[in-house]
């Protein structure tokens, strides 16, 4: 998969999906060749040009070659300070001030499988299912060694990088920036896609012509952040869900980040990713490494479902880890939209019985259970129960939920303290806050220095606690408000600027600890939400609640962005209540149950006021989703229309299960419209020469306990092949009331 050419100092990176090739120039610089459709071989058939360029600077052994310049070549590694004044990925600041600095190639090594990278999350592999090439450049004056790790998996459409950076002079040096990785385009003929958001209205899908100079796709928020997902894709203007070329980055980080597009003067890309630059810098001393994020890369050719299947298959092969990596997960119900505050016992006994009388599988205990809180202003930081509201405490509401079959899960939010909290009175200097300032709450709330190896311990001595009673299968683990005032009070004046990304490295060392402590347990992450919804936190807690808003139609937006990068497997997605608590709405509980099924399904209202009627249509939910569950969780997923596509009206989504014998096919349309031309939906990614039949059909607002069978369709019972269902499609039936949701389930013929 990886080989060097020692003749022509070419790297070429390759496998059945695409081809990665970068050569060492004048034997000192690494320079970007191609990347794209995989290659027999690389003999460089397109070469660099070589133009005298005005204002384009050589360096000093060059002075008398105008034709080369940094400013124009495509490099591996950018810097400053010698002639390229594009987007840097490295900078650093030597101890007498200056920030120009020299890295010339040195060697390089070739490695079976993939190393792990100390202290962050990556993606892992065995020997025989990747190869890593590390690549290594020195300062030729001693004061500094970085490598360039690449990581090519066979099979998969990924190429992950990464950067270590070695202080191998006598004095310390400061980083300002350091990128995981740069990569330069010969032109500039794409479409810029990012996921932009806010809270309870994340991961929107934001597709814009790629324009000249410098765009940014960042989070200064101390999180990966609702705002701003650490995804960023260059598709050609002809790329769409099913075909064309894609270049996609999703950053393996859940903090500040920045990922930058730079068109240049001459027409050509540059994309730099990696920790933001805005609030960051790190006191580098001899002999100390830095280690970068890693970022994940996926070249399709096959459109955006391809990039999707790509990061999709990656995640759950090679980041996803324990018990539920490959385990479908469990229907749950939460208390949370049912009771908010307000809950105890007999309400908590009530809820599990309900729920293992229509068949739900999990009960969850959301805020409220500890300290003396019965509003968000207090408590947070004291994880001791709350005996005045759960007089058999934590047990108690456990034992309720076991002895009727159920599993048992518990929200907390360890990195969080209120003001009015014994943790707070008596270690007020645990919290982020700048000395002699002002502190900013959000949500009542302060933030703990994850940074301090204290708070740490205590964080994971006070969860571990209750995990230790063995009553909890599942945890939600919540952050509710973003970094402000991120001074240390554990740090000196100048490494604060460490404190952010020390902070999440402490996050990351807290959730090792405890999920390998408690290999059985189920961990859920949330950020209000879907606020740090990015695949670091999956490597620890391999699901994640997609988003606080739980209405059918936002949903609907919400998933599909999120499907981009992550898949259905890891989205936590809940049937609520009507009208919605969120924007009011009224949709039908059919649309409703259909939305959540695209994820981890589960219930998140009161389930004890449904009328009987109603407790019948979510029996029938529950029976369906079981028999579609290993499909629709580990199965392929591919977009047929999004909401972001046209009137913005329509949404269908695809499920193939591992086998490829079941298909099921689910259609959303918001608003009727009067005189519209019949849907007629083109399914992908069948046998175009096996026979599919359709063995279940459920029109709008029809799944009830007397219509599990299949409804009076024209389709109902027919077999096709699968040619004829991707080229012709099959027809919507005619729509007439908003809100409607549609499912066909095939079977293909053995």
């Amino acid at each position: 998969m990886i080989s060097f050419d020692e003749q022509t100092q070419v790297f070429h990176l390759r496998n059945d999906r695409f081809s990665y090739v970068f050569e060492v120039a004048r034997g000192r610089y690494l320079l970007h060749r191609y990347w794209g459709r995989p290659l027999h071989a690389f003999r460089g058939s397109a070469e660099l040009p070589a133009l005298d360029r005005a204002f384009s600077p050589q360096p000093e052994d060059y002075e008398n070659e105008r034709t080369f310049s940094l400013d124009v070549l495509p490099q591996e590694l950018s810097m400053q300070g010698h002639g390229d004044f594009r987007i840097p990925s490295l900078g650093v600041v030597l101890p007498d001030g200056t920030d120009v600095i020299d890295l010339f190639y040195d060697g390089y090594r070739i490695l079976r499988g993939k190393p792990g990278l100390q202290g962050l999350p990556a993606l892992y592999a065995q020997e025989d299912e990747a190869e890593t090439l590390e690549v290594t450049l020195r300062d030729p004056r001693g004061r500094l060694k970085v490598v360039l790790s690449y990581t090519v998996f066979a099979g998969d459409g990924v190429l992950t990088r990464s950067v270590r950076i070695e202080n191998t002079g006598e004095a310390p040096l400061r980083l300002k920036q350091a990128a995981s990785f740069c990569v330069d385009f010969p032109d500039h003929a794409f479409d810029r896609l990012s996921l932009y958001g806010g809270h309870a209205a994340e991961r929107s899908l934001e597709r814009c012509r790629l324009l000249r100079g410098i765009e940014e796709t960042a989070s200064a928020r101390g999180a990966s952040s609702h705002q701003q997902s650490p995804f960023l894709a260059l598709a050609r203007p002809e790329t769409g869900e099913l075909a064309g070329e894609v270049y996609a980055f999703s950053l393996i980080y859940s903090g500040s980040f920045s990922m930058k597009t730079e068109v240049e003067q001459f027409g050509t890309t540059r994309v730099v990713a990696g920790l933001n630059p805005a609030d960051f810098s790190w006191q580098l001393q001899p002999g100390e490494v830095f280690q970068t994020p890693e970022v994940v890369c996926v070249y399709a050719a096959d459109g955006l479902n391809g990039m999707s299947q790509a990061f999709h298959a990656a995640y759950c092969k090679h980041l996803l880890r324990g018990k539920y990596r490959h385990a479908v997960r469990p229907i749950l119900v939460n208390n949370w939209e049912a009771t908010y505050f307000d809950f105890d016992d007999e309400k908590m006994d009530a809820l599990a019985a309900c729920a293992a009388d229509l068949g739900l599988e999990l009960l969850v205990l959301d805020d409220g259970w500890f300290g003396h809180r019965n509003d968000d202003n207090t408590s947070l930081g004291d994880w001791t129960v709350n005996r005045k509201k759960l007089k058999g405490g934590i047990e108690g509401v456990a034992a309720s939920a076991h002895r009727r079959g159920l599993k048992f899960g518990l929200w907390f939010e360890p990195e969080m303290v209120s003001k009015d909290s014994d943790l707070y009175r008596a270690h007020p200097d645990w919290v982020l806050r700048a000395p002699d300032a002002p502190m900013s709450f959000g949500r009542h709330q302060l933030v703990l220095d994850l940074s301090r190896p204290e708070v740490q311990d205590y964080i994971v001595a006070c969860v571990s606690k209750i995990l230790e009673t063995g009553v909890v299968d599942y945890v939600k683990w919540d952050f509710n408000r973003h970094l402000t005032e991120a001074f240390s009070a554990g740090r000196t004046p100048e490494r604060q600027g460490e404190t952010k990304h020390r902070y999440v490295l402490g996050l990351y060392a807290v959730l090792e600890r405890i999920t390998q402590a408690f290999p059985d347990v189920l961990f859920e992450s949330c950020s209000g939400g879907g606020g740090r919804f990015d695949a670091a936190m999956l490597y620890y807690m391999p699901q994640t609640w997609t988003s606080d808003d739980t209405d059918a139609v936002c949903r609907q937006a919400i998933q599909t962005g999120t499907s981009y990068v992550f898949p259905p497997l890891t989205m936590g997605a809940h049937v609520s209540v009507v009208p919605n608590h969120q924007v009011g709405r009224v949709t039908p509980m059919q649309t409703r149950a259909f939305t959540a099924m695209m994820g981890c399904y589960g219930y998140e209202l009161d389930i004890t006021q449904l009328s009987e009627e109603e407790k019948q249509e979510v029996r029938a939910q529950v029976a369906l989703y079981k028999r579609l569950r290993p499909t629709l969780q580990l199965g392929t997923f591919t977009r047929l229309l999004t909401p972001f596509d046209g009137t913005k009206n329509e949404t269908a989504w695809m499920f193939t299960s591992e086998d490829a014998r079941e298909v099921a096919v689910f259609y959303f349309k918001t608003l009727a419209e009067p005189a519209t031309p019949i849907r007629r939906l083109r399914l992908a990614g069948l046998d175009p020469d096996a026979r599919y039949t359709f063995r279940e059909y459920y029109p709008a607002q029809t799944l009830s306990h007397d219509s599990l069978g299949m409804a009076r369709q024209s389709l109902a019972g027919k077999t096709f092949y699968g040619d004829e269902l991707m080229q012709e499609g099959i027809n919507v039936e005619k729509i007439d009331a908003d809100f409607t949701a549609y499912l066909w389930v095939l079977e293909k013929e053995a």
